[in-house]
């Protein structure tokens, strides 16, 4: 039955469980699980009972060959897809061999409406894969090795690169680009680096504890606080195709009769300077006067060089 199967992971994923957490779990009384218990038992799997403190599988046990129903096959299939699209040389390879595997183990009646559903779906990204630099740090998150390399901040009033030891705590692939996580030496700082601006990338011998605390789907709490309000005008014309360009750091949207207001939270006016100037014409600064500046400061000095 379902609940055989789900036992078996159950003990699985956190070892040790007595019959008394078994059956909270599932919502049966003790009974229902001894008699479970002792089924998986005549089916072969080797389950131990241990005096005292409850039941556990044998180290090394694993499950045979799965069924997977149509969405669950096309759910794996096209995550494999996404990896093979989005990760380095090693994962890809290693996205396409699961797949295979995948794929070997549907039943041909199955197989058929898989192959189909998966023709119907694809997901098509064209950002940089950068395989080198991204196995590199790949490698050192796993090792928790620091990391030196030299980096080009893309807001930075100085052009030259400057040199980062890191501790890399992790890696995020969002809107086409990876990016690294990590606590920066010299800024004492966690801070967030683009892959595509990192240069001349090793990794040291000097290795680091990640905190207890961090985690990648959270805010750090020392992350500085985006505490600017960027208010901006869209011309009606143009309103349906901001609001497909929404960059990292939208709040909301408003429509109004002269077009669309788009709020934005950002640490300084220059975070958001280029994305602004690339409407053009078709876009006004409502707020803040800093970054209004800053627009016309730009537009004047492009046509200087016209």
């Amino acid at each position: 039955t379902d609940r055989l199967l789900a036992i078996i992971l159950e003990l699985q994923a956190k070892g040790v469980q007595r019959a008394e957490d078994l059956a909270a779990t599932f919502e049966v009384h003790k009974r229902s699980i001894y008699r479970d218990i002792q089924a998986l038992l005549e089916s072969g799997v080797p389950i131990i009972s241990e005096p005292g403190k409850g039941y556990t599988i044998m180290e090394g046990y694993f499950l045979p060959p799965v069924r997977f129903s149509p969405d669950e096959a096309i759910i794996l299939l096209l995550g494999c897809d996404v990896m093979a699209q989005n990760f380095d040389d090693q994962y890809r390879a290693a996205a396409q061999s699961a797949a295979s595997k995948i794929s070997a183990v549907i039943p041909p009646p199955l197989r058929d409406e898989v192959t189909s559903l998966q023709q119907s779906i694809r997901f098509i990204e064209f950002g940089t894969v950068l395989s080198d630099v991204l196995i590199q740090i790949r490698r050192a998150v796993l090792a928790h090795r620091t990391v030196r390399f030299d980096y080009q901040a893309k807001t930075s009033p100085d052009p030259a690169p400057t040199q980062r030891e890191v501790d890399p705590y992790g890696l995020v692939h969002w809107h086409k680009n990876w990016y690294m996580i990590g606590f920066d030496h010299a800024r004492r700082d966690t801070r967030i680096f683009r892959l595509e601006r990192i240069e001349h990338l090793v990794i040291t011998q000097h290795r680091f504890v990640r905190p207890a605390h961090f985690n990648l789907g959270e805010r750090p709490d020392d992350d500085p606080p985006r505490n600017l309000t960027v208010r901006l005008l869209f011309a009606p014309e143009i309103a349906r195709w901001a609001k497909e360009e929404r960059p990292f750091f939208w709040v909301s949207d408003e429509d109004n009769p002269d077009g669309l207001v788009m709020e934005l939270l950002v640490r300084q006016a220059q975070d958001v300077l280029q994305w602004d100037m690339g409407w053009g014409s078709r876009v006004r600064v409502l707020e803040p006067e800093s970054l209004r500046q800053m627009v016309m400061e730009e537009a004047r000095q492009m046509l200087e060089q016209c």
